[in-house]
C-alpha cells in the first residue's frame, strides 16, 4: 500500500505544501481557481508514491554514472540521470545530485499537464521548476549564503527565456558538498540540469590543501550517503580576500565550461561576502531587477 505524503495549503491559502519524508515542496500555480485546484490536485496525486518508486532504485541511483553501466527506469531516476551524464565521463557524480530538481520537475509537469495555468513554480528545497505562460516573469533570488539565507539580489526570469529551472548549492545546503562555496545559484533550461550544475560549480569553488578548511570523509557524517569516503567540506576558516578570489574564480571557470556547452544559462557563485556572476555577455539573466518579492524558506526568492 502506498504511503500517503503530507498535503495541505499553507497558512496564505496561495501555496500548497507537499512532504514526504526529505521531500519538502513548496507550490503555488496563477490562474482561476477552478484551474489552480485541478493543478494542485495533479500535483498531490503525482508525488504520492514518488519517494517509493525512487527508493526502489536507491542503491543504483547512488552509484557513480559511467558508460556502460544501465541506467535507472523509473520516470524521475531517469531524469535524474539524464542530468548528470553530462558530467560523468571526467567527474565523480551520481544521479543524486540531480534528485530535487528532478523531483521539482515531475510535479510540475502533472500540474501543467492537467490545467491551464498563467504561471506556477515548484520549489523542492530551493531547487525550482518554473511553468511560464507568454508575457509571463518570475522574480527570483540570488544567494550569497544558504544557511541563515543572505541574498545577494535577484532577477527577473521572463516567459521568452529559456530558463525553467533554478538550483542552489554549497556547503551549507542540504547536501554534502566537496567545495567550499557559501552558495552557488544556477540558472538552466530545467530544474535538474540546474541542480546537476549547481553541485558540479560548488564543488569547484575551492582551495585543495588550505589549512584552514576541515573535511572529513562523508560516510563517517552518513554512512548511506553516495559520496562515501569521498572529503566533503564541515567548516571554512575566514579567508584573505586573495583565497576567496582564486577559489570564486576557480568556480567560475567552471561555470564557463558549462555555459560553453550550453548546459546551464548562468551562475552566481558567493563566498564570504563576495559574489562572482558568469552568463553570456549579451545576457539578460542577471541584468533586470525587481522589488516585488518575498523570500521563500530555503533563502531563494519568489515573487508573490
Amino acid at each position: 500500500m502506498t504511503r500517503r505524503p503530507q498535503i495541505a495549503l499553507l497558512p496564505d491559502g496561495r501555496r500548497l505544501h507537499l512532504q514526504d519524508g526529505p521531500i519538502d515542496l513548496v507550490i503555488e500555480a496563477y490562474a482561476d481557481r477552478a484551474e489552480v485546484e485541478i493543478a494542485y490536485a495533479a500535483a498531490a496525486e503525482s508525488f504520492t508514491g514518488l519517494l517509493d518508486r525512487l527508493c526502489d532504485e536507491l542503491p543504483q541511483l547512488r552509484r557513480r554514472v559511467a558508460a556502460g553501466i544501465p541506467g535507472p527506469k523509473g520516470v524521475v531516476a531517469r531524469r535524474m540521470h539524464a542530468a548528470v551524464a553530462p558530467f560523468a565521463d571526467t567527474h565523480f557524480i551520481t544521479p543524486m545530485a540531480a534528485v530535487a530538481g528532478a523531483v521539482a520537475e515531475e510535479v510540475l509537469g502533472a500540474m501543467t499537464h492537467a490545467a491551464t495555468l498563467t504561471r506556477a513554480y515548484v520549489n523542492n528545497g530551493g531547487d525550482i521548476a518554473l511553468h511560464l505562460a507568454p508575457g509571463e516573469n518570475f522574480t527570483v533570488g540570488l544567494v550569497a549564503h544558504v544557511a541563515p539565507p543572505m541574498l545577494a539580489g535577484k532577477t527577473v526570469i521572463e516567459a521568452d527565456s529559456v530558463v525553467r529551472g533554478i538550483a542552489t548549492s554549497g556547503r551549507h545546503g542540504r547536501s554534502f558538498s566537496l567545495g567550499i562555496a557559501d552558495a552557488v545559484t544556477v540558472l538552466a533550461r530545467t530544474a535538474s540540469q540546474a541542480d546537476a550544475a549547481a553541485t558540479m560549480i560548488a564543488n569547484a569553488v575551492d582551495l585543495p590543501g588550505h589549512p584552514g578548511i576541515a573535511r572529513v570523509p562523508a560516510c563517517e557524517i552518513q554512512p548511506d550517503n553516495d559520496l562515501g569516503e569521498r572529503l566533503v567540506t564541515r567548516d571554512v576558516a575566514v579567508l584573505t580576500r586573495d583565497d576567496v578570489a582564486i577559489a570564486l574564480e576557480a568556480g567560475a571557470a567552471r561555470a564557463r565550461e558549462l555555459l560553453s556547452r550550453g548546459l546551464i544559462e548562468g551562475a552566481a557563485l558567493g563566498l564570504q561576502g563576495e559574489m562572482q556572476i558568469v552568463a553570456p555577455s549579451d545576457s539578460r539573466v542577471f541584468g533586470k531587477y525587481h522589488s516585488r518579492a518575498t523570500i521563500a524558506p530555503n533563502g531563494n526568492l519568489i515573487d508573490a
